[in-house]
């Protein structure tokens, strides 16, 4: 059975760097036979995370919809930019309500314990998000998250891709195969042992 990944990229901004990025995994990971699910956070809104609104409202269904992707996938790919030089609202606001969650429908559930991911960065400057990819890969680490350690990152954002949306740099898709070749075959090991395969 062929792993099951999903992707996303930490902004929706129209033409943003990570969705392009995103995108060059999501191909990268079919060509590799994985089941790809590409989605967008914009499809997920939420509202600041906030202790008082979830007392008074509980946490949103947009949380427990993405946690139930992630519980669904063998593994997850996130994309993120860099803003001032750390991960942006949008995504660890996602991370912080999903986080939130202990238990969905009766069942205790833990959606970053022991979770495959992958992480890429990108950004205008020279370092491809190098940053927000280090305080991202700190925060899932403490969530208990298995993150793989190849990760790719793309500098230069403007003139990183071509009118087809890949990369212009061989070398840049070279480290996105290796980024995705690791993270689906340690998701391919989880999904098989969770089977009770060898």
């Amino acid at each position: 059975m062929n792993p099951k990944i999903l992707v996303f990229a930490g902004s929706t901004r129209t033409g943003a760097y990570s969705g392009k990025t995103a995108d060059v995994a999501q191909k990268e990971l079919a060509l590799l036979g994985a089941e790809v699910t590409r989605i967008s956070l914009g499809d997920y809104p939420l509202p600041i995370m906030d202790q008082d609104y979830e007392a008074e409202h509980g946490i949103p269904e947009n949380a427990y919809r993405l946690c139930r992707l992630m519980i669904a996938h063998d593994g997850v790919l996130i994309a993120t930019p860099e803003y001032n030089g750390s991960v942006p609202p949008l995504l660890k606001n996602a991370i912080d309500w999903v986080s939130r969650i202990r238990t969905d429908n009766g069942k205790k559930v833990k959606p970053f314990n022991g979770k495959i991911i992958a992480l890429c960065g990108s950004s205008d400057g020279r370092w491809g998000g190098i940053r927000a990819v280090s305080h991202l890969r700190q925060i899932l680490s403490h969530m208990q998250a298995d993150l793989i350690t190849p990760q790719c990152l793309v500098p230069d954002g403007a003139n990183a891709f071509d009118e087809h949306g890949n990369f212009v740099e061989e070398r840049m898709l070279r480290s996105m195969q290796t980024v995705c070749k690791t993270l689906t075959e340690h998701a391919w090991l989880l999904s098989a042992q969770s089977r009770g395969e060898r």
